[in-house]
């Protein structure tokens, strides 16, 4: 292809790039598997039980939502907030929750299992029982958490009654 036809052809594309619009998150979609809620807002909503197994929550917000027993498995909730959430007996296994906040989250007996908690927060929040295994925690903040009784990510030290925060 000659040089000005290249030249052509980028600029073409650079110009379909601009007006065709990226995907866009669908914030009145229905808790569903694979859903799209990026940069959403569900602040105060009870969705217990709800799929969001695989769904896409980068940047949304789920302050003082219930999302107890709810499936967010493989879901990608980088930074997404969760401050004072209900996640009791929810599944993360395999998620991507980097930054994400769960300071005051309620996360007994959930299951975290291979999850990327890397850099998260989890000031004073509650993990008693939760399942750590395989998770990656990194940078992770766990300021007055409540650990006791969590399993660790080596998946056979559970976290024992000591001070808040840490894993004995």
């Amino acid at each position: 292809m000659a040089r000005p036809a290249r030249a052509l052809a980028l600029s073409a594309l650079i110009l379909l790039a601009a007006v065709v619009p990226a995907a866009a998150a669908d914030c009145a979609a229905d808790a569903a598997h694979g859903v799209d809620w990026r940069r959403c807002r569900f602040d105060q909503y009870s969705l217990p039980g709800a799929d969001l197994s695989g769904a896409l929550l980068r940047d949304a917000s789920f302050l003082r939502t219930d999302l107890s027993r709810a499936n967010l498995s493989r879901a990608t909730a980088f930074r997404a907030k969760f401050v004072n959430t209900t996640l009791q007996e929810a599944t993360l296994d395999g998620g991507d929750f980097t930054e994400a906040d769960f300071t005051k989250a309620d996360l007994a007996h959930a299951s975290l299992k291979g999850a990327d908690l890397r850099r998260a927060r989890f000031y004073q929040a509650v993990l008693t029982g939760a399942d750590l295994t395989g998770a990656q925690l990194a940078g992770a903040d766990f300021t007055r958490a409540d650990l006791v009784g969590a399993l660790w990510i080596d998946g056979k030290h559970v976290c024992g009654d000591g001070p808040r925060g840490q894993c004995n």
